[in-house]
């Protein structure tokens, strides 16, 4: 579900996650995104996690702190919740998602 989720937003790619409790989504950001991380003294994945964490309440580790490749962002979240409470966050992430490119697309 997790997976699924995540590979329906647009610019995201997740493999399937077996028998893991955490899941490395990767995913591309608008050029308008990535301006306004660096005028912020951001990465641009950390500016992505403190937008969602403000806007949502919902936490990721953005990859930018595991190592990743140059120009490329990922983050890490934990998939422990029940069933009806991972869908219900999966949902709010995905309206932040579609809401965060309509700003900065």
């Amino acid at each position: 579900m997790v997976a699924d989720t995540f590979n329906s937003f647009e610019g995201f790619k997740c493999n399937p996650v077996q028998g893991a409790m955490y899941a490395f989504p990767q995913f591309t950001l608008p050029p308008k995104a990535i301006a306004e991380a660096k005028k912020q003294n951001k990465a641009p994945d950390v500016f992505y996690a403190f937008e969602l964490l403000e806007n949502t309440g919902i936490c990721i580790v953005p990859g930018s702190g595991f190592g990743q490749q140059p120009g490329t962002y990922h983050f890490r979240t934990t998939i422990l919740p029940q069933t009806d409470k991972l869908k219900s966050m999966l949902d709010k992430f995905k309206e932040f998602h579609t809401q965060f490119l309509k700003k900065y697309g």
